[in-house]
């Protein structure tokens, strides 16, 4: 990790669990000040225990002003952890409206609330670290989900912008995109998850190493998933490629349901 990161005051969203507790023991174990926030706060308050760090329960969306009071009013380091994946329904089904909102509130307007309420202090000061939690799903797609994958997208998208408006004003910005991770969310999946993204599940620990990996070399984009990279490479320079290949996957979905 790097020498600035190692007395940081760190806040990590979604932490309860997954992906985020793996990131919050992270930092914790090489000498950061953690919060800890999630929905449930039985399992924020055991993460923040365990790893000495402070617990600040409640929705992602307006944590920023209670965890920078938590840790003494700075905040160095922000991981947009937390997420939703949610069915919004398939064309001539019911359009589930509350789940496309929800997905949206929570995968994107989380992100743009937290770095709205950073950002003066971060461009004051000249420093400032944002690590979206996104997935391959934002660089990609997933099948089954139209809520999960557009609002990953434009996670994806948000990150890019606050790296290239202000990086040169000493604002880094990550932007982790694993595949499948073993935890709850995958479980919630379903036989989509177990089709596309269980057989090459990773352990949240190991995005943690890649995100870490990441800050050492300075690099936006963090793939746990390393082939995520020539799957994109595709994407972009051959679609009906890519998207024939994913009407396959969606068919052998279909297939098994």
């Amino acid at each position: 990790m790097v020498q600035a990161e190692q007395s940081a005051k760190v806040v990590v969203t979604g932490a309860g669990g997954g992906i985020g507790a793996a990131l919050a023991r992270r930092f914790a174990a090489q000498g950061a000040r953690v919060v800890v926030n999630d929905l449930d706060a039985g399992r924020a308050k055991a993460v923040a225990q365990e790893i000495g760090g402070l617990a600040v329960p409640g929705d992602a969306s307006s944590i920023v002003a209670k965890a920078r009071d938590a840790l003494g009013g700075t905040v160095d380091v922000y991981c947009a952890n937390a997420g939703v994946g949610r069915d919004g329904g398939e064309p001539g089904e019911p359009l589930d409206e509350q789940g496309w909102a929800l997905s949206w509130d929570v995968n994107v307007m989380a992100h743009v609330r937290a770095a709205h309420a950073l950002l003066p202090d971060w461009l004051e000061r000249g420093s400032g670290r944002f690590v979206s939690t996104v997935s391959a799903a934002g660089l990609l797609t997933m099948i089954g989900t139209a809520p999960y994958s557009v609002t990953k997208h434009g996670a994806y998208a948000f990150a890019e912008w606050l790296s290239l408006t202000y990086r040169h004003r000493g604002v880094k910005v990550h932007a982790i995109c694993p595949q499948g991770v073993r935890t709850d969310m995958l479980d919630a999946t379903g036989s989509a998850g177990d089709l596309v993204l269980k057989p090459t599940a990773i352990e949240p620990e190991d995005v943690a190493d890649a995100l870490f990996r990441g800050i050492e070399e300075d690099r936006f984009l963090i793939l746990p998933h390393p082939e995520v990279a020539e799957y994109y490479r595709t994407r972009a320079t051959e679609p009906d490629r890519w998207l024939t290949g994913m009407n396959r996957l969606q068919q052998q979905w279909e297939a098994t349901r």
